[in-house]
């Protein structure tokens, strides 16, 4: 699935839309460089979700987690400083009964989920208009297609 996302705003809209997607035990990696919308897509999610509190980036804490309005919680993980899977493992996450989103994902899926969607944000053009690119992994997402409704 690919979108083009020209505003903050329409990023946000894109996390919300996400979210309706989500359920306990889905794992969600955000990737792209600096200032793509990560942060803004999370807080999306986050809002979908109905999570508490401030959705922001953990990077000194490297995650946050979030009750949600009625189901599982949200936890936001901020993997930039992290050099391994077996870091983001040693953050004791409770990955099957949460929704975990994780910044800077890169390659730390191995051995932490048989599912999850890939979230590829690239900011390369001019015009600051972002091309977002989802992409889901496993028997979960087979023949899921995320509707923006633009």
């Amino acid at each position: 699935m690919k979108f083009e996302i020209a505003t903050p705003e329409q990023m946000h809209e894109l996390g919300i839309k996400i979210a309706g997607y989500l359920r306990a035990g889905d794992l969600v990696l955000l990737n792209g460089p600096l200032g793509a919308g990560k942060t803004t897509l999370t807080r999306g999610i986050g809002e979908g979700l109905g999570a508490q509190g401030t959705v922001q980036s953990p990077t000194f804490v490297l995650a946050r987690t979030h009750k949600t309005a009625a189901g599982p919680k949200l936890v936001h993980v901020d993997a930039y400083r992290l050099s391994s899977a077996v870091e983001l493992d040693d953050l004791d996450i409770d990955f099957e009964r949460s929704i975990v989103v994780v910044e800077w994902a890169r390659d730390y899926i191995d051995g932490l989920a048989e599912h999850w969607l890939n979230v590829n944000i690239d900011r390369s053009s001019e015009d600051e208009v972002r091309s977002v690119e989802i992409l889901g992994a496993g028997s979960r997402w087979q023949g899921v297609e995320i509707a923006t409704g633009n």
